[in-house]
């Protein structure tokens, strides 16, 4: 049923005003420096999943496609249509767990915004500035989309908020390089409201397939097809997130709009996310934290090892326990962290690991549990307990992970881990020169610059 001319929320005018604007806005120096950070970090990730299976298929599946010659295609020499190149370098930005996160809105953030933003800034050739204004816009929209949400009750309901808010950071960045004004993101909002989807079901994929689809290749691919829609000239639905049958009526009736705009342009949400010190899940990532701290404090081997206890958040647990992918398997990965002493991205995705007969027996050595007092703690956390063959006992107590705002990565630690994911698939040549050009964004005059520096 067609309805008349509607009235436009004060949430709308101040998130749609603001989208339109991101283009022109200067950016803090911290703030432009944590957004190279997750730009190096996403493209690094596109490029080491372009060789893993979730990859493999995107870029298979968007050279069948074919489609206008707009964006290129990490790791190959594909270059399709905005929409495409989005889908397929986003699944390989989330082929694996080797992306940044969000915790407290509950999503990847990454692996989508990166995505969407670079193949729109490779379709209307943008500079290195407005590329990292979009990016750090979509960071600021999809976490506030997912606190309005209320992001762990949507999810426990059965919502994907890692498609959710994925979705909605990819199109306002999309958005922003398209250069839509006011009223044009408001439509933008409305086309991507319409194709906001996701369910948590992705938990129960054993390939990583799908979940890179959830993740990063739907939200991407939708936010570019309603962003160069409404650049094209669509027209849409005024104020989405008001009035009768909204998005929030029709998902969350217990929605908090006002959290749409509360912090805007004071609180920049790329300052509270995450770059993973480790290739796995996120939910591993203080365990192997404290055990990389007990094992360099203490210095016992693994024959020393009787038995090691390992708790982290009870509503993340499931996401990690026992699980069939050794990058998302916390007894697994800790196993190899015991063996080895550290954990490499090549270690963390040798399946052939999980069957060996030293890991499986540290395996058996591994208690892991959920605790509900971390998860009221809030953060990341988790505490380890090594008893030793002689009956000593170890303890240590990971509240701040490595990676997250309270305990950031520097510049050369990031560019350290992504030069090691980027090296050997473009050579040391290339992938240096990626980072280069990351590092210096500001400079640089065309996003398509970086397109030969990322084919493999």
């Amino acid at each position: 049923m067609a309805g008349g001319k509607a009235a436009v929320s004060p949430q709308m005018r101040a998130v749609a005003s603001y989208m339109a604007r991101a283009p022109r806005r200067a950016l803090p120096a911290a703030v432009i420096e944590k957004t190279k950070h997750h730009i190096a970090d996403s493209l690094a990730a596109m490029v080491s999943g372009s060789r893993l299976a979730p990859g493999r298929l995107a870029a298979s599946y968007a050279r069948t496609e074919g489609g206008r010659p707009e964006a290129g295609v990490a790791g190959t020499r594909i270059v399709t249509s905005a929409v495409g190149a989005a889908l397929a370098n986003a699944m390989m930005a989330h082929a694996d767990e080797t992306d940044d996160s969000h915790q407290p809105a509950f999503f990847h953030p990454g692996c989508a915004i990166v995505p969407a933003a670079l193949a729109m800034g490779e379709r209307d050739r943008r500079s290195g500035a407005e590329l990292m204004r979009a990016v750090a816009l979509g960071y600021d929209i999809g976490a506030r989309v997912n606190f309005a949400l209320g992001a762990m009750k949507f999810h426990l309901a059965g919502h994907s908020t890692h498609s959710f808010g994925a979705l909605f950071g990819a199109a306002a960045a999309a958005g922003a390089l398209a250069r839509l004004p006011e009223r044009g993101m408001r439509h933008l909002l409305s086309y991507t409201a319409q194709q906001a989807a996701g369910v948590s079901c992705w938990m129960r994929d054993p390939d990583h397939v799908e979940k890179a689809f959830d993740f990063g290749g739907m939200p991407a691919r939708n936010a570019v097809a309603a962003a160069t829609m409404v650049a094209s000239g669509c027209t849409g639905v005024e104020d989405v997130f008001s009035g009768e049958r909204s998005f929030f009526v029709a998902f969350a009736r217990d929605a908090e709009p006002e959290r749409l705009t509360a912090g805007l342009g004071r609180t920049w949400e790329i300052l509270n996310a995450n770059v993973k010190k480790w290739s796995v899940g996120s939910p591993i990532q203080a365990a192997l934290d404290s055990l990389e701290a007990l094992l360099a404090e203490h210095r016992f081997g693994a024959r020393d090892v009787a038995r090691v206890t390992i708790e982290v958040q009870d509503h993340e647990a499931a996401i990690v326990n026992n699980r069939d992918m050794p990058d998302i398997c916390l007894q697994h990965l800790a196993a190899l962290m015991l063996l080895d002493g550290t954990v490499t991205f090549a270690s963390s995705h040798d399946e052939r690991r999980m069957k060996d007969r030293r890991v499986l027996e540290m395996r058996r050595r591994i208690e892991f549990r959920g605790s509900a007092e971390l998860t009221r703690a809030g953060g990341r956390q988790a505490i380890v307990e090594v008893e030793l063959a002689g009956g000593r006992q170890l303890r240590h107590h990971t509240q701040v992970v490595k990676g997250t705002a309270g305990n950031p990565m520097s510049r050369a630690e990031v560019d350290a881990k992504c030069y090691d994911l980027v090296a050997p698939i473009l050579g040391k040549k290339r992938g240096r020169a990626l980072l280069d050009a990351v590092w210096s964004l500001e400079r640089l005059s065309d996003v398509r610059k970086l397109r030969p520096l990322l084919q493999g």
